[in-house]
């Protein structure tokens, strides 16, 4: 009972420390006229509730500064393609929040010099932070020949599973009937196809997309795929493990496992065209049972429909991988960036502190329905992360919280990030089922070009601070 006491206590000192770490932070810099206002290109949300509260915090903090603000709601389409141009100018924004930077242009960015160290901004803040959100952000500078901390961690997103509730009921099958074992989990899901189609229903089992052009559903889930069966293409230094045999193998056989559910005709012929939302509208539109995603906006787009989010659609864990373990889900860190150009460095940094206090922050992730996670433990303590009557929401919350996780490979080796920047296992499970060429060749292809990609960054410094694996 004492040591129960006790663990009570230590828990509540710390939540504590935590607090005492939150503050106002202090305005160092000024912005002296309308005419160069400190500006900021941010991602459209996927709700409007997200743009409506970027505004709010932009206008608070405007209002207590006195600094004068323009911020621009970009689509996600075309925000990088500008951020690009204006970086050819001369001319970035001070700040910029997309969606898409982290996954190939922070890492090469950083690289380049482009960006500024935000160490200063982010330190006082470190405690505030998991570790692998702080990691996520500790990039090497070509230009200085230094790892630091180029970007400030905003949000957090993985690969999340859903499927149709009353399509499996037709079927046959109920929620207690899916496998945990990994084998016989991704079985079910054929099973339950063969069930439908054996009454008429023209559907498929899986929305899993293997197409060049959905760049990060392709490329997310096939890196989880072969996490799942202890595949790790670079070691702990960021080199290249793809001489070794295991590894080459291990490739392979992934690559068979995945293409034969294309093969067998589990997913839909059009998965190697399918575009950025295309796997979400398969499964929304009842043409799949499963879909497999790298945010929570499935489920989020359902919201507001009660039956459909609080009973016909499911979000389930992964299975236990292959070897029997739990899951080790990969994470990637959305990120907030300041430029080396920017005209307004400071007032950018002030900025920031203040919208990524947790107080401030809380309203943002709500309004964005849960399809983000935050990357404070603090804000994880928030009833709307913790409610058992969200079948969506907690679910994904506890793959975060109680999984073991770990980042990208990007974050060992920036050269990873063009990788992913060209679709690497998009290209190569197109050229399996398109091309008709062995996994084997297709595998030695693929280690080919990654191959070329790093040969073509050169060799940089070992990380100086180790990635935590598992």
């Amino acid at each position: 009972m004492l040591r129960k006491y006790l663990f009570a206590l230590l828990f509540l000192l710390s939540l504590v420390l935590v607090t005492c770490t939150i503050q106002t932070p202090e305005i160092k810099s000024k912005v002296p006229t309308n005419e160069h206002p400190l500006t900021i290109w941010w991602n459209q949300g996927y709700f409007a509730g997200e743009n409506q509260s970027i505004k709010k915090i932009v206008s608070d903090w405007q209002q207590k500064s006195g600094i004068p603000v323009k911020i621009e709601i970009i689509s996600e389409d075309d925000i990088d393609k500008q951020t690009i141009a204006a970086l050819k100018e001369g001319k970035p924004p001070d700040i910029l929040f997309s969606m898409r930077t982290d996954s190939a242009l922070s890492s090469r960015w950083t690289w380049e010099g482009k960006l500024a160290d935000v160490s200063d901004l982010l330190l006082p803040l470190k405690d505030l932070y998991s570790p692998i959100a702080l990691e996520s952000v500790y990039m090497y500078n070509k230009k200085t020949k230094k790892f630091g901390y180029y970007a400030v961690p905003f949000q957090q997103n993985s690969v999340h599973l859903h499927y149709w509730r009353n399509l499996i009921d037709d079927a046959g099958f109920v929620d207690s009937d899916i496998p945990q074992e990994w084998d016989a989990f991704w079985d079910f899901w054929k099973q339950a196809q063969d069930a439908l189609r054996a009454k008429g229903q023209n559907i498929y089992g899986l929305a899993i997309s293997l197409s060049p052009e959905a760049t990060n559903d392709t490329f997310y889930a096939f890196e989880q795929f072969l996490e799942a069966y202890d595949i790790r293409l670079l070691d702990r230094k960021g080199k290249l493990q793809l001489d070794d045999p295991e590894v080459r193998q291990g490739l392979i056989s992934t690559l068979e496992w995945v293409t034969s559910f294309y093969k067998d005709g589990y997913i839909a012929p059009e998965a190697v065209k399918w575009r950025g939302s295309d796997n979400n509208i398969e499964f929304l539109n009842r043409n799949a049972i499963m879909v497999d995603n790298t945010t929570m906006s499935i489920p989020a787009s359902q919201r507001k429909d009660e039956e459909t989010y609080l009973d016909r659609m499911v979000t389930v864990e992964f299975p236990k991988e292959p070897d029997g373990e739990k899951i080790t889900s990969l994470v990637a860190v959305k990120q907030l960036l300041v430029f080396a150009e920017s005209e307004h460095q400071q007032a950018a940094k002030d900025f920031l502190s203040y919208l990524v206090q947790p107080e401030t922050l809380k309203p943002y992730f709500k309004s964005a329905a849960g399809r983000w996670y935050p990357v404070m433990p603090v804000l994880w303590e928030d009833p709307f992360w913790n409610d058992p009557a969200d079948p969506h929401v907690f679910v994904a919350a506890k793959q975060f919280r109680n999984n073991s996780t770990r980042l990208l490979d990007r974050v060992l080796n920036p050269a990873y990030s063009e990788v992913h920047a060209e679709n690497v296992w998009g290209q190569t499970m197109k050229r399996i089922v398109v091309d008709g060429i062995s996994p084997e060749a297709a595998a030695d292809e693929a280690i080919e070009k990654i191959k070329d990609i790093f040969a073509r960054w050169g060799a940089i410094a070992p990380k100086k601070r180790s990635q935590s694996y598992n």
